[in-house]
């Protein structure tokens, strides 16, 4: 029989969008417990594999791999590959920050859906490059601090349902604001949501609860899993909502009735009044 080597991927995206109320701590804090972090995981086994991307209200890219890199001696008898891990994802951020937009850049929502996409179609590859005997084990790690996104809801669900059929687990990691949509898609892939209840613990919680692979955490004694609330936004305010109309033809979902679909521009036919039922009269049968 042959020998499966199995390799596990992580695909750490990193949310830096300016208008993050806590932004200053999510570059400084944060990135250096990702790094940590990142190279926990690749010092569990020499088959882990791993990759870094950063997402703002303008796009996202990948920070690690770069294929431009370059060979690193040994600085302070650190691992020469942790020492290329902080290097390069340190050198790519700082040129993705200062090739910031700044004009109009605060009215942008942070491109996690874009990011997660591009995270897919990055182990979609790995699947097809991969030798036999091979098998992938991948998973993605968000790190935000940003708000719920209603606007990218149709993103996030294609996003989920994609992750669902390729066996890929999302984990989230809140720093500052509940994140429904995201829970829906933790709970659908069978990752791990966590909103951090202090940011100065940040490293010690990624270690305890994202660190662990997905086949041993059943053993662990994780924080319990939250109440997922699975309410679809509405297209046209982009809130949850309880109770909506839906259209028939492209399912977009709106919160009030509308005549013309503004997603699909399908004509529907004003309801019109409930027709009255008469009553049927009874008859007085005379008995003979």
């Amino acid at each position: 029989m042959e020998n499966t080597v199995d390799k596990n991927l992580l695909i750490l995206v990193l949310d830096v969008s300016p208008v993050q109320r806590i932004v200053k701590q999510v570059i400084t804090q944060c990135l250096d417990s990702a790094i940590v972090f990142a190279n926990a995981h690749l010092m569990q086994t020499p088959n882990n594999l791993l990759a870094v991307m950063a997402c703002h209200g303008n796009g996202a890219e990948f920070l690690y791999p770069d294929e431009k890199r370059s060979e690193v001696r040994q600085i302070d008898g650190q691992y020469e590959l942790f020492t290329l891990v902080e290097r390069t994802i340190r050198q790519r951020l700082q040129q993705m920050i200062n090739d910031m937009p700044s004009d109009g850049y605060s009215n942008f929502e942070s491109l996690i859906s874009g990011a997660l996409s591009m995270s897919l179609c990055y182990i979609s590859r790995l699947e097809r490059e991969k030798v036999a005997g091979e098998k992938l084990n991948s998973r993605v790690l968000v790190i935000t601090a940003s708000h719920d996104s209603a606007g990218q809801y149709m993103n996030y669900m294609n996003i989920f349902f994609t992750a669902q059929k390729m066996g890929v687990i999302l984990d989230v990691c809140s720093l500052d604001h509940e994140l429904t949509l995201l829970q829906q898609g933790c709970d659908l892939t069978g990752g791990n949501y966590l909103k951090i209840p202090q940011l100065p613990g940040l490293l010690q919680y990624l270690l305890w609860v994202f660190l662990p692979d997905p086949d041993i955490r059943s053993k662990l004694v994780l924080p319990p899993p939250v109440k997922v609330d699975y309410r679809a936004a509405c297209f046209c305010h982009q809130e949850l909502v309880d109770i909506g109309y839906v259209c028939s033809v492209c399912l977009s979902i709106f919160c009030k009735f509308s005549p013309i679909c503004t997603t699909c521009h399908t004509v529907f036919k004003m309801p019109g009044p409930i027709p009255m039922k008469m009553k049927k009269k009874k008859k007085n049968l005379d008995i003979i």
